[in-house]
């Protein structure tokens, strides 16, 4: 021990000696790290183990009775009692893995088991006896005791295998390919409007062979465009498409995709990995960390902040490569103004007001719009090509259109000619460490990010501006952008399949989610360089299909779906999902269509508007499962001409925002009946808009019933099997009243008191 705290002290003085260079400091860091380390509680690992109940032996004969005689209860539980309360038992089951809360836990099921059982193993049932009898103590009870511990807790056995299946402390060794080839790492260091992506895409279109690792599709798509248009073939891979540059389908030599689908088997001559400073995102994190220590090219080019430097240094020092630092000015001058926009009246062409909620976007969108000027809008939840082409309307100097309205999507993937960037609010939603959101200020980080979209290179603007909507914001934006992006420590890490497929070999009867929480908690993580992601995500997808039987691998891939589980109707989708597939059904496009309503209409109000969103992220979640599953998910190209046909119908609704907004506020209807000559699809055309027309009863007409639709909380089959009920009530009782819409109340008789 005091070997040990003696070590410590000297590699802290060493790493805080000012003589020592800071490529050196970086090599012990580690080494003092791996000894101060702490051991995480293990009562609270423990709790995470679902014990597994122990059933008695079903067979007839009592042979432990036959031999010994019946057992009386009440001398056994005092037997099982004193054992129980003995000091030296409970230090010998500690010694055996055994915390309080496991052998409470055991005891409990022991006792139980004893009492109620019928027949008890006839060995356990002889030496309790030879105890009762004065021939045996009661600590002989403790091997059967500890057996029976291992039934309930198989974890027990194999703790030591668990404990070294999650141990992630050297992330670099897992990638033994890339280890094997000496890389050039070169950091293209800049802000926003820095020129850094464009010089490290410029070695990209000159190499052999590359990939491009972005962290969007939009951003991935420019690329693929922008390759194949300069002559330099290049395919396109995303979670849910995969694209080829010849029409034969044969493989290019460059790639382009988002950073979740790099390869790191395939070698490459450059390699480029953009926004690099996402490394640390809590829940995508783990992708540009694998991107960073896995690709196998001889250059690979990172692209992000200068806050991110350090990290990536330390990290690939791990790796035993050298990193090459190349820093990037900003190309245009920004200023920040001296004074707040005030008021929506004081808009000019070129202004891009940047919100941070939807309802900011509505209400803000529709404030402009008010004054007689046309706005385009922008969020994340619209489909690609709704974006694109509300980009496009903006950025062209013919169109009417001079005003974007934005949430922080803009502060990458789209290119903009903005002139000045105006935040509506400097607070935003966040997630915590503990995967729950709160409110906070934006950071430095997301500050200069967003606020360098104003004056971008190459656009009519050679100068860009940047103010606040509030007066009393201006201080703090100005105190924001003063800074320089806060370094970044960690970079994101995450279970793979292999691992997690691991744990579940050893703990057979443990739930998907309930093997992720023990995986993480068990993990051995250098905190000086990496975090676990979130899970939390991960984890309430494989709640949500626990009851479904599926393969562990499946089951698996199913989870690390991109859902938005805020959205219920999606959730419901996926749900049934992965039911067809435990029923090896295929999902075709006719049974697709029954499910969403097809075809759509256009949005009358803003909640028909978030349903279709909603539609469009089933359809993207059908082709990320078709890329997964593709004997099951069978229809895809006419699912993609259903998201390009969806994509026009949102758009639709997108320029007509300030419209919708009037008509949920005044209730007017989403929907009108089916044409008198019905086919299959008009058919499902009427299911989806059944009684929500002008023309039907009060029953699915309201607001509440809209809101119900959207969310996916009810289906128009159940509206209409509402309706039915509704009119069988009405002709059998005659409860209501003659008006078509409006019920009568129904008397009740009072209750007399005597």
């Amino acid at each position: 021990m005091l070997q040990t705290i003696n070590r410590i002290c000297i590699l802290r003085n060493i790493i805080q000696s000012p003589q020592l260079k800071s490529t050196e400091k970086l090599r012990y860091s580690p080494i003092l790290f791996r000894h101060i380390r702490g051991k995480k509680d293990d009562s609270a690992i423990s709790s995470l183990f679902i014990p597994v109940p122990v059933k008695p032996n079903s067979d007839d004969i009592n042979i432990g009775a036959e031999l010994t005689g019946s057992l009386n209860k009440a001398d056994l539980l005092k037997v099982l009692t004193k054992f129980y309360q003995r000091k030296e038992m409970k230090q010998l089951l500690s010694d055996h893995g055994l915390d309080n809360y496991l052998q409470h836990q055991t005891y409990v099921s022991f006792r139980r088991y004893c009492l109620e059982a019928k027949t008890i193993p006839a060995d356990l049932h002889v030496v309790i006896s030879d105890i009762l009898q004065g021939a045996g103590h009661v600590t002989d009870i403790f091997p059967y005791f500890l057996r029976h511990a291992k039934q309930m807790f198989p974890h027990l056995d194999c703790m030591d295998d668990l404990r070294k299946i999650s141990d992630l402390r050297s992330p670099a060794n897992w990638y033994p390919q890339a280890r094997a080839i000496t890389r050039k790492i070169i950091f293209h260091a800049g802000p926003t409007n820095s020129g850094k992506t464009y010089h490290a895409l410029e070695r990209y279109m000159t190499s052999k062979s590359g990939v491009y690792c972005g962290p969007l599709k939009l951003l991935a798509s420019e690329v693929y465009n922008k390759s194949n248009s300069r002559g330099t073939p290049c395919d396109l891979v995303t979670g849910e498409e995969k694209k080829y540059a010849d029409p034969s389908g044969n493989a290019s030599a460059h790639i382009s995709c988002t950073v979740e689908m790099t390869s790191i088997n395939i070698p490459y001559e450059v390699a480029i990995i953009d926004e690099i400073q996402m490394i640390k995102d809590p829940s995508r994190g783990w992708a540009w960390t694998r991107a960073l220590l896995g690709v196998t090219a001889e250059e690979v080019h990172l692209c992000g902040e200068p806050g991110a430097i350090n990290l990536i240094q330390q990290l690939c020092l791990t790796c035993g490569e050298d990193v090459e630092v190349r820093k990037y000015k900003r190309l245009t001058d920004l200023r920040i103004e001296d004074s707040a926009l005030g008021s929506l009246d004081n808009v000019q062409p070129g202004d891009c007001i940047v919100c941070f909620s939807k309802n900011d976007i509505y209400s803000v969108s529709r404030g402009i719009e008010s004054t007689g000027k046309e706005v385009a809008v922008i969020y994340g939840g619209l489909p690609p090509g709704t974006k694109l082409a509300q980009a496009a309307k903006f950025n062209d100097v013919n169109s009417s259109c001079k005003i974007l309205v934005a949430t922080d999507a803009i502060g990458m993937g789209l290119n903009l000619s903005i002139r000045r960037i105006i935040f509506y609010s400097l607070i935003k939603p966040i997630v915590n460490e503990k995967g729950e959101k709160e409110m906070d200020t934006i950071s430095v980080s997301q500050a200069l990010q967003i606020a360098g979209r104003a004056g971008r290179y190459g656009t009519q603007f050679e100068e860009g501006c940047v103010t606040t909507f509030k007066p009393e914001d201006l201080p703090t934006l100005k105190n924001l952008l003063s800074q320089t992006p806060e370094p970044l420590t960690q970079a994101g890490l995450h279970p793979t399949a292999d691992q997690i497929e691991l744990y579940a070999y050893h703990l057979p009867n443990s739930s998907l989610s309930n093997l992720m929480d023990i995986f993480v908690n068990l993990s051995t993580v250098d905190d000086s360089l990496y975090f676990m992601c979130n899970i939390e995500d991960f984890k309430f997808l494989a709640d949500m299909i626990q009851h479904v039987p599926l393969p562990l691998r499946a089951r698996y891939v199913f989870c690390c779906a991109p859902i938005n589980k805020k959205m219920p109707f999606v959730c419901t989708m996926f749900l049934k999902f992965a039911r067809q597939y435990s029923k090896n059904e295929v999902i075709t496009f006719d049974w697709l269509c029954r499910h969403i309503g097809w075809p759509v209409q256009t949005p009358k109000t803003i909640i028909d508007l978030v349903h279709l969103e909603a539609v469009f992220d089933v359809l993207d979640l059908y082709l990320w499962l078709s890329y997964r599953f593709m004997d099951l998910f069978t229809d895809v190209e006419l699912v993609r001409d259903m998201q390009k046909e969806l994509d026009g119908v949102i758009q639709q609704g997108v320029v007509q925002i300030t419209r919708l907004l009037r008509n949920s506020e005044t209730g007017v209807s989403s929907g009108t009946g089916a044409a008198p000559d019905e086919d299959e699809f008009a058919v499902n055309r009427r299911k989806q808009t059944y009684l929500r027309g002008s023309r039907t009863s009060g029953i699915g007409h309201g607001k509440l019933t809209e809101r119900l639709l959207a969310q996916g909380l009810l289906t128009p089959s159940m509206l209409q099997e509402l309706r039915k009920e509704w009119n069988q009530n009405d002709n059998k009782g005659n409860e209501f009243g003659a008006g078509d819409n409006e019920p009568k109340k129904t008397r009740r008789k009072r209750k007399t008191t005597k």
